[in-house]
């Protein structure tokens, strides 16, 4: 199947017209962010049963005949990890197509692994070797070079197939429905909502700090994500994420202790060194009971870290007979959760289907595992 490019409005139209009452939609995008916030969208793919297209969005003043369709309820869109595909349109329309079917999520749960890249996938399924040397291009440049464009075709020319074949696999077992939730979640927009607050989350070394340190990096990373979207550019740039755990470390009080963290570089200390400032003192003065939780792990006696060990066994049971990877079902968090009335990830989706509930019960019956 020779792949279309589409640069102009009309034949963008001409071929949504074939995109009309069709049961699905495979879906990747290409696009570049190493130097923004937002991604930058270079290039659309669309398969459906009988055509490929590979949309040029920087050439189109429009993309909106595609969205159209793209937004069909009634149309399945098949995408593989396809998390940033989807925020992408999130920022163009302030929602998320649906409904969605993630090729690499039903991998996960089909026992193919976790992870699992689309090369991979289409590999272990189909039998089929794809090319891997344009996973690094620049998508801007155009004229787009006719090897890439082929590169770009293959990342949605299998996944019909892939999904008709899992698809068939998981109504076989009885986990089509298991999966649903899962699925619905990928179209939610609070997944792709900015949430300033909780950034701070998202840095590893958070767990170093403790008190009003902690109130102090959620004030500085959330004014970091502010700045990075009001300039579109990416966090790092506005400041490293060393830097910001080494702020909420020493807690500098005056210009010239800002001037001795590590990192900072002078310009952004001259420029933006007051409201640092403010923001550290603010954040100081939070009374405890305001400050960001740090989740600590539960105490458990004797009797309870055996409970916890037994699940753990019986999950690791339960997943070698699937051909799932234990810890792609839970970890020990997942398990301490769920033994002190927690929320739990075994208590959602697809892991409550195939685990979770059946545990659920057993906690709940007089005789526990």
């Amino acid at each position: 199947m020779n792949p279309l490019y589409i640069v102009d409005q009309a034949a963008l139209s001409d071929f949504c017209q074939q995109i009309h009452a069709v049961p699905w939609i495979a879906l990747d995008t290409e696009f570049i962010r190493e130097q923004t916030y937002y991604p930058q969208l270079c290039l659309i793919q669309i398969a459906i049963p009988s055509q490929i297209a590979c949309i040029d969005a920087l050439a189109l003043p429009s993309l909106e005949p595609l969205l159209e369709r793209l937004y069909d309820p009634t149309i399945l869109k098949i995408l593989h990890a396809g998390h940033q595909d989807l925020e992408i349109f999130f920022h163009l329309r302030g929602s998320v197509p649906s409904p969605i079917f993630d090729t690499q999520l039903a991998a996960l749960v089909l026992g193919c692994g976790s992870q699992l890249g689309y090369a991979n996938l289409v590999q272990q399924i189909l039998g089929i070797d794809l090319a891997k040397a344009h996973t690094r291009a620049d998508w801007r440049q155009r004229p787009l070079p006719t090897a890439w464009l082929a590169y770009a075709a293959d990342d949605v020319n299998y996944l019909g197939e892939i999904y008709t074949r899992q698809r068939t696999a998981l109504d076989a077992r009885g986990w089509l429905s298991a999966l649903a939730e899962d699925f619905q979640a990928l179209s939610h927009p609070d997944r792709y909502q900015p949430q300033p607050q909780q950034e701070w989350r998202r840095i590893r070394e958070q767990n170093r700090l403790r008190g009003p340190g902690r109130a102090v990096l959620r004030a500085l990373a959330a004014w970091r994500e502010d700045q990075a979207r009001q300039h579109d550019r990416p966090r790092r740039w506005i400041l490293d994420d060393s830097v910001l755990v080494e702020l909420a470390r020493r807690l500098p009080d005056t210009q010239d202790a800002l001037q001795q963290i590590r990192g900072l570089p002078g310009t952004t200390c001259r420029r933006h060194g007051a409201a640092l400032l403010e923001l550290i003192a603010s954040a100081r003065q939070e009374p405890p009971e305001c400050w960001p939780d740090h989740t600590r792990r539960p105490t458990f006696s004797q009797q309870g870290a055996l409970q916890a060990g037994k699940l753990l066994q019986w999950i690791e049971t339960r997943a070698s007979h699937y051909g799932i990877d234990p810890r792609d079902i839970a970890d020990q968090r997942d398990i301490e959760c769920l033994l002190t009335g927690q929320d739990s990830r075994l208590l959602h989706g697809w892991r409550a289907a195939l685990i979770g509930n059946e545990l659920a019960e057993h906690l709940a019956s007089p005789t526990k595992p």
